[in-house]
């Protein structure tokens, strides 16, 4: 049997592979923090006054258990702002003090951690790093995506642009001008170097420290983190990590 013309049909839609890989890769939740991140870039370069909020992007700080990613930081006078990019779709439940939020779409249900949460530890890496007072950080979470609030957020959980107005609603001068050019630079020196092994570094920790077994520091002060259980409240029975410094330090995290 001839083949050669299946081959020949075949050989004409070699365009077809790289499309198929185009629409699988926008598809990746990779791509959509890229686009995210990029969005929320664009929008701060067109609408923050680069003199007075010096940005930085994609930050990885060394924290006591490895490192820690940040998406953006912006560092002026009325503060350093330190700000996580959901680029998400559907609606969105979830409040502050919840350790998993929902995104739903049509009648899928999905849940995420708590991205105030999440952006506790960046908060925490930035002090160390920058040696300021926490009240001169403000965490700041920005959804993009289209998505859509179905429950009362608190003011530091955006959509759009609107994480504008809010970094913009802080008046209060905290830092004078050569503070801030000191804080930039110090910022710059403590940050590691971009790159894909760097990434593939901190992908592989992250990953580490997610095995129920694996063995945990604090990421405040250092310490081991113990596995212990909630005796009383509305968490009664369940399992969380605690810093092994508690009282000094009331370190926790989720069991995931």
């Amino acid at each position: 049997m001839d083949t050669s013309p299946i081959i020949d049909e075949v050989l004409k839609l070699w365009w077809l592979a790289p499309l198929v890989l185009i629409v699988w890769l926008f598809r990746t939740s990779w791509w959509k923090g890229i686009i995210g991140e990029l969005g929320v870039r664009v929008l701060a370069w067109l609408m923050l006054n680069r003199k007075t909020y010096h940005g930085m992007h994609n930050v990885t700080l060394r924290t006591p258990d490895g490192t820690t990613q940040i998406d953006h930081i912006f560092i002026s006078s009325f503060g350093i702002f330190v700000l996580e990019t959901k680029n998400m779709q559907g609606w969105i439940f979830g409040s502050a003090n919840q350790r998993q939020w929902t995104q739903k779409i049509y009648k899928q249900s999905f849940r995420f951690q708590n991205p105030l949460q999440q952006n506790y530890k960046h908060i925490k890496a930035v002090e160390s790093a920058l040696e300021v007072p926490p009240e001169t950080i403000h965490s700041v979470v920005i959804f993009v995506g289209g998505s859509t609030f179905k429950t009362e957020m608190p003011a530091s959980v955006t959509s759009g642009a609107r994480f504008v107005s809010y970094i913009k609603s802080f008046r209060e001068r905290v830092f004078s001008e050569p503070e801030v050019q000191r804080l930039v630079k110090q910022l710059g020196s403590r940050r590691l170097e971009p790159g894909s092994v760097l990434h593939r570094t901190h992908i592989r920790r992250l990953k580490a420290r997610s095995r129920p077994d694996a063995y945990r520091l604090c990421p405040k002060c250092g310490s081991p983190l113990v596995l212990r259980t909630a005796k009383r409240g509305a968490k009664r029975g369940e399992q969380f990590w605690g810093c092994s410094a508690y009282p000094k330090c009331r370190v926790m995290q989720n069991v995931t």
